[in-house]
């Protein structure tokens, strides 16, 4: 499979010899395909300082064109004379192509500049034949507990197009931090955006940053982002967490909270980890309050489904609050669970008159769905069991297998130790279809995504640290059509990746050792979670 990393359906070497690419290959885009030509002049051009000019006619060129005969993000990569060719059912199609293509010519096509300007390059002669197992490929990042500026933020998508990932899951709102420009509402970043102090490590810990942390995207930082990713084929879901994990929008905004059961105007930023007691108020000013939310963010993000959380939301304040009693009663509901599907409910209304979907942690699965709604299933596989056996979509995301938040390793040589163990071999052994669905109702389930939660991850460095090796391992899991997991060719996958490590040298990614934690990323004295189990919170 020439080392690629995920593994294509078919790859065969058509001949023996090697196909040059040099400073007189043309680049012919057909119609569809301009993008895709922008996108290789942009990265493997600077790369490799080839011009790839528009062709002429000439033999030695690169063909790019959509063809009716592949799968709408399956692709045709042959590379066996001239010219070469890069085939896909749709422009996506032909851009995952091109990602192959690059990894075809080593890992210094990887980088931004050239290391020996005027150099040819080679590739092997072959016929690719690939497309994805799942139309859902996804990575979730939370920016809300530690803000990642923009800049991380397209990185972390040309890393994501770079394993052929499509959806990014954009965690934008929560108890520590609102990081989306909200026009209308300027207290939402003036104040939410920001919190006094951090603590250092995970709950158990004593420690503590003692200096403000915070930012936000503007509204045009986040249009930079989605046409970013769109030019990569990437679908920018955006996350604006209800009813719970509000508490930054509260002490912004304290009418948005149970001001009749506490103080809401003493609320700050939350400055530790877990479940924050304090929810919205399920009265009408909150629901317009975040309609004014959702309509901003309707603008900015064209994405067909929306995320509003829906987890983790404790109803204590709602069970004391005789606001939130009056409304069980006007609305004849049974209690305050029933009260926060209604919540939910509103929302999955108001989307669909939009023309857009709601989608939730799986906890928005308790009181009913409304058609149409999908669910992220986090606690193990029986929120998806039960989202997909009442016709609902569902992007399958267990914490037991895909939070790579979770320490890589036993013992307490990670950073910072906490929760499950899941190594390489767990993630790329995750099954995301569960075997007791019937053919049926496995067609609801429309992929998975790994989960990014940023309460022990203070910087990018630590991000790639928890991320890499591991997303690869669930990019292929996403990607590729894998026997089942007992059966999987986990030393296949080493051994492919040991050409991939240098792909994310070149590309500047501190993924975690396959050897294990360098001595300087180990943090004695810094209190996790060293046990086989979750954390505390999500």
């Amino acid at each position: 499979m020439a080392d690629l990393v995920p593994a294509p359906a078919h790859c065969s070497a058509d001949t023996a010899g090697r196909t040059r690419i040099g400073a007189g290959t043309a680049l012919e885009a057909r119609p569809g395909t301009e993008g895709v030509a922008r996108w290789l002049r942009a990265t493997v051009g600077a790369a490799t300082g080839l011009p790839l000019p528009e062709a002429d006619g000439r033999e030695d060129r690169l063909v790019l064109s959509i063809e009716a005969d592949l799968p709408p993000e399956g692709y045709r990569l042959v590379t066996d004379g001239r010219p070469a060719r890069i085939q896909g059912g749709s422009a996506a199609g032909v851009f995952w192509g091109a990602q192959t293509f690059r990894q075809l010519l080593g890992p210094d096509a990887f980088r931004r500049a050239p290391l020996r300007p005027g150099r040819d390059w080679e590739l092997p002669r072959l016929t690719v034949e690939d497309a994805p197992r799942f139309g859902w490929r996804g990575l979730m990042l939370d920016v809300a507990r530690h803000f990642m500026p923009k800049e991380g933020v397209l990185r972390y998508l040309d890393l994501m197009a770079a394993h052929k990932l499509n959806v990014f899951h954009f965690h934008l709102t929560d108890d520590q931090g609102w990081r989306i420009e909200i026009e209308r509402y300027p207290r939402l970043t003036e104040v939410a955006s920001w919190r006094a102090r951090t603590r250092f490590g995970h709950r158990a810990s004593p420690l503590w940053e003692e200096k403000p942390h915070g930012g936000h995207y503007t509204r045009d930082d986040i249009r930079e982002i989605v046409a970013y990713a769109a030019e990569r084929h990437i679908t920018v879901v955006p996350e604006i967490d209800v009813p719970g994990h509000s508490q930054a929008a509260i002490a912004a905004y304290p009418e948005l909270g149970n001001a009749d059961v506490v103080d809401t105007s003493a609320l700050t930023v939350w400055d530790d980890w877990g479940i924050s007691a304090n929810v919205l108020s399920p009265g009408d000013a909150t629901l317009r309050f975040y309609e004014g939310v959702f309509e901003e963010v309707l603008e900015l993000f064209p994405s067909e489904f929306v995320h509003v959380g829906g987890d983790e939301c404790r109803k204590d304040q709602w069970r004391l609050s005789p606001a939130a009693k009056a409304r069980i009663a006007d609305l004849g509901l049974a209690d305050e669970d029933e009260l926060q599907a209604w919540f939910i409910g509103h929302f999955g209304t108001w989307l669909a008159e939009r023309g857009r979907r709601l989608i939730g942690w799986d906890e928005i699965l308790e009181g009913g769905l409304a058609p149409g709604a999908a669910v992220s299933s986090w606690r193990g596989y029986g929120g998806g069991v039960a989202a997909a056996r009442a016709g609902h979509d569902v992007v399958m995301c267990p914490e037991q297998y895909v939070y790579l938040d979770h320490r890589q390793a036993p013992g307490d040589d990670e950073p910072v130790p906490i929760g499950f163990v899941r190594t390489l071999e767990d993630v790329y052994r995750f099954e995301p279809v569960p075997a007791e669905l019937t053919g049926e109702e496995a067609r609801h389930v429309l992929g998975t995504q790994a989960n990014l939660w940023t309460e022990v991850m203070e910087d990018s460095a630590r991000v790639d640290y928890q991320a890499f090796p591991r997303l690869a391992a669930l990019a292929e899991v996403a990607w590729s059509r894998l026997p089942a997991p007992a059966d999987r060719d986990f030393a296949d996958f080493e051994r492919r990746m040991a050409a991939h490590y240098r792909r994310l040298d070149a590309l500047g990614v501190g993924y975690r050792p396959p050897t294990g934690p360098r001595p300087w990323q180990r943090r004695p004295g810094v209190p996790g979670r060293p046990i086989d189990g979750p954390p505390p919170n999500r």
